[in-house]
């Protein structure tokens, strides 16, 4: 892991080194010029090992695994989703997401197999960050993180919990390495033709990301308080970001 935090360091050096060379007439992204030296960065990394890395995975490992494989690191992710939503008292949620874990791990194979989905027991992502702005934490300044990408300052302070409690860590420590980096594989195979699309549509490319991954995270704290009446403007995010209309959607899961 230590040469992971030194890219990471040699990236946020790299971006404070041009962080005051450009104007940035958003409010929510008072960092521009720094954030846009670290998405090069991140596109470097990416173009140089990740994606050569998630393509020839996608290419030669059949759809049957690579399926196996998101199901099961997404099967991981439902616990902490779970806690996430009852602790921001989504109780259905929560119990959906606990639902799916357990009816995955005994009759999925531990999680190979969405048996979950068959059975039409929904999926609920939540995550730490989404819990501070369901209470009112407020997102503060879009920040792209090195080799982790967008995010903002309440979601990226809350990478730590995430992390922290994520299934994998949970493992083996012998085993632990390898699961991270099939996960980060796993994530960027998916993410193929998403990235494609984007790169032949944007005209620039760090403004449509910004403004699609705001209105994103926007709705997903939004999702939990529109349905309590006067409360519903708990925790919601100032509708600021001039973006797209809609960001873009989740990855496809392939189907064998």
């Amino acid at each position: 892991m230590r040469p992971l935090k030194l890219l990471f360091l040699a990236a946020l050096l790299a971006a404070l080194a041009g962080c005051a060379s450009m104007p940035h007439p958003n409010p929510r992204d008072p960092w521009e010029p720094m954030n846009r030296h670290v998405m090069q960065f991140n596109e470097g990394v990416d173009a140089v090992l990740l994606k050569p890395v998630a393509t020839f995975y996608r290419e030669k490992v059949p759809p049957l695994v690579r399926t196996g494989v998101s199901n099961f690191f997404s099967n991981l992710s439902d616990v902490w989703s779970a806690a996430n939503s009852l602790a921001q008292l989504k109780i259905q949620n929560a119990a959906e997401n606990f639902m799916r874990f357990n009816v995955n791990m005994l009759f999925g194979v531990g999680g190979l197999i969405d048996v979950a989905s068959e059975l039409n027991i929904e999926r609920h992502k939540e995550d730490f960050g989404q819990t501070l702005g369901r209470y009112g934490v407020p997102a503060g300044p879009y920040v792209v993180l090195p080799l982790l990408g967008p995010s903002t300052l309440r979601d990226a302070l809350a990478l730590g919990v995430d992390r922290r409690l994520d299934g994998v860590q949970y493992m083996n420590p012998r085993w632990r390495n390898t699961f991270d980096v099939m996960k980060a594989i796993d994530t960027r195979a998916n993410l193929l033709r998403v990235t494609a699309v984007l790169e032949d549509a944007a005209l620039d490319k760090y403004s449509f990301v910004r403004d699609a991954h705001l209105q994103k995270r926007r709705a997903e704290v939004d999702s939990g308080t529109k349905r309590e009446g006067s409360d519903a403007n708990q925790g919601k995010e100032p509708d600021d970001t001039p973006g797209p209309a809609a960001a873009p959607a989740e990855p496809v899961k392939e189907k064998p």
